[in-house]
């Protein structure tokens, strides 16, 4: 596709500063308070916060772009108001991939140890707390492993808390706040469905079959990834309803094409592709849109041989990727993700479509580096 995002690099670059000059001022609010509770919570804190930068922003900046195209000429307080949400749906989003690492028994996180793996390696600041010693009571791997999953649990449920309280405080008409905290709810509901739809399928709990499996996958990571911002920013821009729900269900085939593509990346590209460990997903047995599609094959019993298997190597991943190729699983996805493009991109083309062209503008552009994205 052409790029058709009319801002110049040097607006976007502006936006994406903005956004952490905005995330760094929320934390630096709240590290005295975190202080108050001693040196060891501080510190965990403080390495918390570090993990928290670094990603590609993905969410604020949809926030901001639909903001700033759906409301151009608007006053400084909506602007203020937008970038304090945009902040806090990356926060919320930092809660969810603390929860995820626990949950998936992660270590690694865009390409390096997450919070958990710093702990278990001793890397926190300045290097006073280290893991906990051994005493005789039982095995020492085990209890830092608990010890450093517990903790990315507990800095988890703080994150969500503080995403909740930021939107909540917003300087917004009565009917504007109550909407978006009604949207947030909503999103955190739907995103703990997928999480537990997702650990059901990994644990044998639910049977597993391709429409299961794209449900968890919309529902998980969909839903807050592109729905929320989207509609949010329709929101607090005061744009019509029927754009906000316009800007919802376009949200929604883009978050699914979304996942079905960081789902191909994580089995089919390198490390430095995707930041997890190489063939993570298969070695945990993750119950993928591809793994549910390649169950209907007679590639299944090869494959789940090697799925998830103890003693997993780099050889059996390999040997995945192609009888994942082989029974036409990898196509299919491939295909499910541009029709799920294609659909939303219909959305905006639609005759009764009540998108301003601008905003449509911004989500070519954003469905451009979607479309056959690296990472």
């Amino acid at each position: 596709m052409t790029r058709t995002d009319t801002r110049s690099p040097a607006a976007r670059d502006t936006t994406t500063r903005e956004i952490c000059a905005q995330i760094d001022r929320l934390v630096d609010a709240r590290s005295a308070r975190v202080a108050a509770h001693g040196p060891h919570f501080a510190e965990l804190w403080e390495l918390a916060v570090r993990r928290l930068q670094g990603g590609k922003l993905l969410r604020p900046r949809l926030v901001m772009g639909a903001f700033d195209t759906l409301a151009s000429g608007t006053t400084a307080a909506p602007r203020a108001a937008a970038l304090e949400i945009a902040a806090a749906l990356e926060i919320l989003h930092f809660s969810f991939l603390l929860h995820d690492d626990v949950i998936d028994e992660d270590l690694v996180r865009r390409g390096e140890p997450n919070l958990v793996g710093c702990l278990v390696a001793g890397k926190m600041p300045g290097n006073t707390i280290a893991a906990p010693p051994a005493d005789g009571s039982g095995d020492t791997t085990n209890r830092t492993l608990h010890w450093a999953r517990s903790s990315g649990l507990l800095v988890g449920d703080l994150m969500l808390t503080i995403a909740h309280q930021i939107i909540a405080r917003l300087h917004l008409p009565e009917h504007a706040r109550t909407r978006v905290l009604d949207l947030l709810e909503a999103a955190v509901t739907e995103t703990v469905a997928g999480e537990y739809c997702d650990v059901g399928l990994a644990d044998g709990a639910f049977v597993p079959d391709l429409s299961l499996v794209l449900d968890m996958t919309r529902m998980k990571t969909a839903s807050y990834t592109f729905e929320l911002p989207l509609r949010i920013a329709a929101v607090i821009s005061e744009a019509p309803p029927a754009a906000e729900i316009q800007l919802g269900e376009v949200g929604r085939h883009l978050g699914l094409a979304f996942q079905l593509q960081d789902d191909l990346l994580s089995a089919f590209s390198p490390s430095d592709s995707h930041g997890k460990d190489q063939f993570s997903d298969f070695r945990e047995g993750k119950e993928t849109a591809l793994i549910a599609y390649a169950r209907m094959t007679n590639a299944w019993p090869s494959v789940e041989q090697l799925l998830g298997a103890e003693g997993f190597s780099d050889d059996s991943g390999r040997r995945i990727q192609r009888l994942l190729t082989e029974c036409g699983a990898r196509e299919f996805i491939e295909t499910l993700v541009q029709d799920q493009i294609r659909t939303a991109l219909q959305v905006l083309t639609r005759d009764d479509c009540a998108v301003p062209q601008a905003t449509s503008r911004f989500i070519l552009g954003l469905v451009d580096s979607l479309d056959g994205r690296r990472a």
